[in-house]
């Protein structure tokens, strides 16, 4: 068991973590289906695709400010339940135009929901604006602009996320480049729908000091060996990759063989409903399923805090509650 240990979490989905009783009490109050996404508490899907397509229907029954302030504070509040000093979490001011909340309405009921979760438990969260590449270039530009001028000191990161498959990095490396001259902190999906070649496209573009998943890099030897010297840090999602069938198992998973090869690496739970998983689950299957003991996956959190997108006060301030 891993309850005695603190918890850290870089890469989680804001609308991914969303609980399915908190979700279905949104439709109701909204009068809107989703029997064919939300069944017997399960979210239903069967591949990528369908699995973007259930997550943007699940985000629909979160429309306003307060919605989006209740959806924050309850995740938070499970995080803070098992030991957890700190997250971030990957939001899109982009999903706030889409709803026609608007961008800053979206930011500031997620900001209320932060503030209130650290009220209550002392818990440190703070937010990584992301561009969604199926959207095109343009929107990732514009999602980087709105990070870059918010003026809003719980954003502290960019991503880029979505389906991998759309495009090449370097058509959105002016979002990055945008991102990077307002000082925030850099971190992209890659290595995980598309190979090793992903995640080689990432370090030559962009080189971001986080890669979300970045797992398929261990199909390219040189390349894990590149990873590990140049620091890059994975936020690697085990049971995320399992749920979309990126390894057939945990057997298969390469996190300890990058870990034995010096990369460095973080434990987060992605969309952790979606996957029917949980942060607390990662953990007890970084010990149950991965063979590692308490130190390593301190390490490992440690790691998380070293990495995080946090001014340094607030670092030393996590690492001391370590």
């Amino acid at each position: 068991m891993t309850s005695h240990l603190k918890k850290v979490e870089l890469h989680c989905h804001l609308e991914g973590a969303a609980p399915p009783a908190l979700t279905l009490s949104q439709a109701r109050k909204y009068n809107i289906d989703i029997s064919d996404y939300l069944r017997n508490g399960v979210y239903v899907w069967h591949d990528f695709p369908s699995f973007l397509e259930c997550y943007d229907k699940v985000s629909e029954v979160y429309q306003t400010e307060e919605d989006y302030a209740l959806l924050t504070e309850t995740y938070l509040a499970e995080l803070a339940g098992i030991g957890t000093i700190y997250s971030e979490l990957i939001v899109s001011p982009d999903h706030g135009k889409r709803i026609g909340l608007g961008a800053d309405a979206y930011i500031a009921g997620v900001g209320e929901g932060i503030r209130r979760a650290k009220a209550s438990s002392g818990i440190e969260a703070r937010l990584i604006v992301t561009g969604e590449r199926h959207f095109g270039p343009e929107s990732v530009i514009g999602a980087a602009d709105y990070a870059a001028k918010a003026n809003n000191p719980l954003i502290t990161g960019f991503n880029l996320a979505g389906d991998e498959r759309m495009g090449r990095v370097i058509d959105y490396a002016l979002a990055f480049d945008i991102a990077r001259d307002a000082g925030l902190g850099l971190t992209i999906h890659a290595g995980e729908v598309c190979g090793a070649f992903s995640v080689s496209d990432t370090l030559d573009v962009v080189r971001p000091s986080r890669i979300g998943h970045g797992v398929r890099a261990i199909e390219d030897a040189d390349l894990v060996k590149r990873l590990a010297d140049m620091g890059t840090v994975l936020e690697v999602c085990p049971g995320s990759n399992i749920a979309l069938k990126v390894f057939p198992d945990f057997e298969s998973h390469p996190l300890r063989k990058l870990k034995q090869a010096g990369v460095k690496v973080t434990i987060s739970s992605d969309d952790p409903p979606f996957f029917h998983t949980s942060l607390k689950r990662e953990y007890e299957l970084a010990a149950n399923a991965f063979g590692f003991g308490d130190t390593e996956i301190d390490e490992m959190t440690r790691t998380g805090l070293e990495a995080a997108f946090v001014d340094e006060a607030t670092r030393r301030e996590l690492l001391g509650r370590l």
